[in-house]
């Protein structure tokens, strides 16, 4: 899969609504993954990566996270963290999320914005997608992810290889279980 600029930055949001990790409640917890590929495909990996964790979260929370999001114990995240060669302290800064009208928004303190608006048709219907590689390796319910445009998203995090401003996105929902 050759990368349309030559190179891949994307964020993911992850907001848990509920949850566990052994005896931690990460229910209510706003994460983001940033990821960046040099390219020129996204196969050949060497991507540089930080989790962002909400600065509201406790550090056992943290700690789950980071062993979650950075596939430690396996799970969904296992094939990006395998395409990752460097993996960036995580950084705990504020992230405020909003969802209105089918658009959600996260703000990321000091380093970007994601926003994410679901695409309807002319019946104002969900354009979605259906076994795509990316809902399958994230375990989207029903292997479906709605289309979600990203134009507005943003980021700028000065230790990450260059800055970027999104176009393409996707929303869906999922449910994890990874093994202690």
């Amino acid at each position: 899969m050759v990368m349309d600029e030559g190179w891949c930055g994307t964020a993911f949001l992850f907001r848990i609504h509920e949850g566990n990790a052994g005896d931690i409640d990460l229910g209510g917890c706003n994460i983001v993954v940033h990821m960046h590929f040099p390219g020129p495909t996204l196969f050949d990996g060497q991507a540089t990566a930080r989790v962002y964790v909400d600065d509201r979260t406790s550090e056992g929370q943290q700690q789950a996270l980071e062993t979650i999001f950075q596939a430690k114990q396996g799970g969904p995240f296992e094939v990006p963290a395998s395409l990752t060669s460097t993996w960036l302290p995580t950084s705990r800064v504020r992230i405020d999320v909003a969802e209105q009208n089918g658009t959600v928004r996260a703000s990321v303190d000091g380093v970007g914005e994601i926003v994410s608006e679901r695409l309807v048709n002319e019946q104002g219907e969900q354009v979605t997608m259906q076994n795509a590689a990316f809902a399958l390796v994230f375990q989207l319910a029903n292997k479906t992810a709605e289309l979600a445009p990203s134009k507005g998203t943003s980021w700028h995090d000065s230790d990450m290889p260059m800055s970027y401003e999104g176009k393409s996105g996707a929303v869906g929902q999922i449910t994890w279980t990874v093994d202690a």
